[in-house]
């Protein structure tokens, strides 16, 4: 099944929060993540330039870091939310107001924007998505070795059915692979590239993979 672009949140078994995104692309797969300090940026692999003149959605900051918060997104909404976020506002308020603020991605497909937030300590993550009919954003209790997730496209809804039973990392290298092949995430198609944010002792370790 093709879902589109993926973020998701979990807590390891072993306590620790996380914050996920995966790229999947039928037709922009040519792409990769490259980290600069504590953020992350999807862009075009060498070669592949040319594709931001097709489509100029294809390329963001994808993760950052704001206080005790992670912020996985699937494009240009990273930066104010976690901008807003860095700034007190409460997060709930700050995920609605970028995704109000922007909308949905006025592309082709009109590809909704999603939003990932986890808590370093606490138990606590968020979902958000907008939509051309809606905006929705969610708070859930996280608990150990279980996770949820929103997609772009059929799986867009922040609720109870989209939910990983069996969130196994341990490790934030761990997490991005899992996105990609691990638990429910396996039966989905077309993945490109991933990431995520697993709280530590210091704050959060950030990894990537490209498949």
């Amino acid at each position: 099944m093709y879902i589109g672009r993926i973020v998701a949140i979990g807590r390891t078994a072993q306590g620790s929060n996380a914050a996920m995104y995966r790229v999947s692309s039928r037709s922009f797969p040519n792409r990769r993540i490259v980290r600069s300090g504590d953020q992350l940026a999807v862009i075009p692999r060498e070669g592949c330039e040319a594709d931001l003149a097709k489509n100029p959605y294809i390329s963001y900051n994808c993760l950052r870091l704001a206080g005790e918060w992670a912020i996985a997104t699937n494009g240009s909404q990273t930066d104010p939310i976690t901008e807003k976020i860095a700034a007190g506002m409460p997060v709930r308020d700050a995920i609605a107001l970028g995704l109000l603020a922007l909308d949905f991605e006025h592309d082709s497909l009109d590809t909704p924007r999603i939003v990932a937030v986890a808590h370093r300590a606490d138990p606590v993550g968020f979902l958000g998505i907008v939509r051309r009919d809606a905006l929705l954003v969610r708070e859930f209790k996280l608990e150990p070795g279980q996770g949820y997730f929103v997609s772009t496209y059929e799986r867009n809804c922040p609720c109870d059915r989209n939910r990983e039973p069996a969130f196994n990392a341990t490790t934030a290298e761990a997490a991005a692979q899992f996105v990609i092949d691990g638990g429910v995430f396996a039966e989905f198609t077309n993945p490109v590239t991933a990431c995520a944010a697993v709280a530590d002792g210091k704050g959060f370790a950030l990894a990537f993979k490209t498949v």
